[in-house]
């Protein structure tokens, strides 16, 4: 295909022949056509840029798109990984408070345990000190039931010996 443009139309030139066209109105044709053929290029060139504008700005627009899908993506991945490491550390938490929840319970057990023992030793020193009690009240009273059958019988000496007169 032949590219024309306005001034291949405004230099063209016919053959002239007997009874052939009005020169100056094919040239006044020529001429109209040369004007609106350059207005329409000049039209077409515009579009032709905004063509390519358009292009541009619309692979820009494809790289912004693919950009925010990678940031998407990666922001999904990231916040996939924040909860795995959320759950992780939920799962520690909870086995280290199960182990020290363990560990208080053995020890209160174990401090339960060193109670009974310590209650079952202050019984048994309870009815230590009981037996020395009783024993001690026992020797007591057999010391008081003593004296006093010893005192009962200084008493009947006592009244047995008689005063005499005095003279």
């Amino acid at each position: 295909m032949v590219k024309i443009n306005p001034h291949d139309i405004q230099q063209q030139q016919f053959k002239v022949k007997f009874r052939g066209f009005d020169i100056q109105e094919v040239d006044s044709f020529l001429e109209k056509i040369s004007d609106q053929f350059e207005s329409l290029m000049d039209e077409s060139k515009k579009y032709k840029e905004k063509v390519e504008r358009l292009d541009l700005e619309s692979q820009g627009y494809k790289k912004r798109e693919e950009i925010f899908k990678r940031a998407i993506l990666n922001s999904q991945k990231v916040l996939e990984q924040m909860k795995q490491n959320a759950r992780k550390s939920a799962e520690l938490i909870v086995a280290e408070a199960e182990v020290n929840a363990e560990k208080l319970l053995n020890r209160t057990h174990q401090r339960l345990s060193q109670l009974h023992e310590d209650i079952n030793e202050l019984k048994r020193q309870r009815m230590q000190i009981e037996i020395q009690l009783r024993g001690i009240l026992e020797s007591h009273t057999k010391l008081l039931d003593m004296g006093e059958e010893e005192t009962k019988s200084a008493d009947e000496k006592d009244t047995k010996v008689q005063l005499l007169p005095r003279t």
